[in-house]
């Protein structure tokens, strides 16, 4: 009896926690938002995490927000290795922004032809991004014998620089959303992304007011237990977070059908129990402002 009632208790507590962490979010998501529309310097501590930046998020001075831009200026470009990286993994970001009116650009560098099926993923990608709210004009899709879609095969740092390089220009893009070291699933296409994006951030290649955001990769279990990790990622620090609710999922959800190529039984089980089908949290690449203007 003492075990069901403790049982009753943790989920009846875990219950609340969750719909606590969607609550606060939905109050913090303006703040959040308007981090990635100006350069960091001129919103205070990058940080988001529990103690610090979600406690005084509500809080900032008429003197802060002078210096935010709109969301309509927002410009993000998120860059990606494979037709249905952006459902699979990038949905909740997508989402948010597109429902919050930022400019929502894709750069995907292959068409995924692994299978001899370049053709037919790059239609299905088009109807993904129409689906997260994408524009068509937005998608670029690169078919180059340097970028295969193949694993085993090192991608041309210097051709992806050049490919990141020329959107940033084109569309005047203040944010770049892609993964991180571990490239989530540990693709090395995946990899070889954050690799060429951390080398000019580094290199300090990028426009000033550029900001790099790399997805977070996260363990086994907690990529496996949809909702229930919530919290998690809420109390672990952060510089930036998406979190969609059941609506928002569902469109997710629709995207990732697009790909009807793809639709394995362990993608049907993922679009169940990914945690990246709801919530992305991401970090900062720093980057070497050197006043760079790229003609």
């Amino acid at each position: 009896m003492f075990v069901f009632i403790t049982i009753i208790f943790v989920f009846v507590a875990y219950t609340i926690s969750i719909k606590f962490v969607y609550y606060r979010y939905s109050q913090l998501w303006p703040d959040l938002r308007n981090k990635i529309s100006t350069p960091l310097y001129t919103v205070g501590n990058a940080s988001f995490c529990p103690t610090q930046e979600r406690s005084n998020a509500l809080s900032r001075n008429s003197e802060e927000d002078a210096l935010r831009v709109t969301a309509s200026e927002t410009r993000a470009l998120f860059v990606t290795a494979h037709p249905d990286d952006e459902c699979m993994f990038f949905a909740p970001t997508i989402l948010k922004l597109v429902e919050s009116q930022a400019a929502v650009y894709l750069l995907c560098l292959s068409t995924g032809n692994y299978n001899s099926e370049g053709l037919q993923r790059k239609r299905e990608l088009l109807d993904s991004c129409a689906v997260l709210g994408i524009p068509t004009e937005h998608v670029t899709i690169i078919d180059d014998k340097e970028l295969p879609d193949d694993p085993t095969v090192q991608w041309s740092t210097a051709l992806i620089s050049s490919l990141i390089l020329k959107h940033i220009r084109n569309y005047s893009i203040s944010v770049v959303l892609t993964f991180d070291g571990s490239g989530v699933s540990g693709h090395a296409n995946h990899i070889a992304i954050y690799v060429t994006l951390r080398h000019l951030a580094s290199a300090g290649r990028l426009p000033e007011g550029c900001q790099i955001l790399s997805l977070h990769s996260i363990s086994l279990l907690r990529k496996y237990v949809s909702v229930l990790e919530l919290p998690v990622s809420w109390l672990l620090p952060s510089d930036f977070c998406c979190i969609i609710g059941w609506k928002e999922y569902k469109r997710a959800k629709k995207a990732m059908l697009c790909h009807r190529s793809q639709l394995l039984w362990f993608r049907r089980l993922y679009i169940l129990f990914s945690r990246y089908m709801l919530v992305n949290t991401f970090q900062t690449i720093t980057v070497e402002t050197k006043n760079v203007k790229i003609y």
